[in-house]
């Protein structure tokens, strides 16, 4: 038995397809919240997998702590560096975490290789990682700033083109550290305007 389609509905069919793709253009061709550090861990990591609670909205997005990419001569206000700006996440400024007490930290020694880990749930074209660390004797007691941060990155790392869902680099951490410092990553997106933002807080 033969089925016959009308002109109608080969239509509708074709608009409902077209509708459905457009849409999955639009959702694949901007940078709207897609990666994050889990090594070392970032401060949205500890929200999202429970070790820090009362954080808000970043818990079930970590991978959203996205801004203005041009770091350090652009990007984030200081102050909201850890949030990329976004005032949805404000907690990931604070020198401490919600309900009080200092952020947990990953023990790290200086002058060792370390291998740093992104985690992606959209792989968008890259141009760049780059790390940055606190300056000896910079104020924990306030959120991230500039000032607080040498603002030449101790590792910048090149790519080209998407990286895969989990992504490995390794460098060398800096010496002359000790205590409690915070590692800045930043992922910067080649082809918007947006890079994305990480506070992990380490331990020398």
């Amino acid at each position: 038995m033969r089925i016959r389609t009308s002109r109608k509905a080969k239509w509708y069919a074709a608009a409902v397809g077209l509708a459905t793709g457009g849409a999955l253009v639009l959702s694949a061709g901007g940078a709207s919240g897609h990666g994050y550090t889990d090594l070392p861990i970032s401060r949205q990591k500890l929200c999202q997998n429970g070790t820090v609670t009362g954080c808000g909205d970043i818990q079930y997005e970590p991978q959203s702590v996205e801004g203005p990419k041009g770091f350090p001569s652009g990007g984030p206000a200081d102050g909201q560096i850890c949030s990329g700006g976004n005032s949805r996440f404000n907690q990931l400024n604070s020198p401490t975490k919600p309900g009080g007490g200092a952020w947990p930290t990953t023990r790290v020694t200086g002058g060792q290789s370390y291998t740093f880990r992104w985690q992606f749930t959209a792989r968008h074209s890259t141009t760049d990682f780059r790390y940055y660390i606190t300056k000896n004797g910079w104020n924990q007691n306030a959120p991230l700033t500039r000032s607080a941060l040498q603002t030449t990155p101790f590792l910048t790392v090149p790519y080209s083109g998407q990286p895969p869902a989990t992504l490995s680099h390794s460098g060398t951490l800096p010496t002359g550290k000790s205590g409690h410092h915070v590692i800045l990553a930043v992922w910067t997106i080649a082809d918007t305007g947006n890079a994305f933002y990480a506070c992990s807080d380490v331990t020398f």
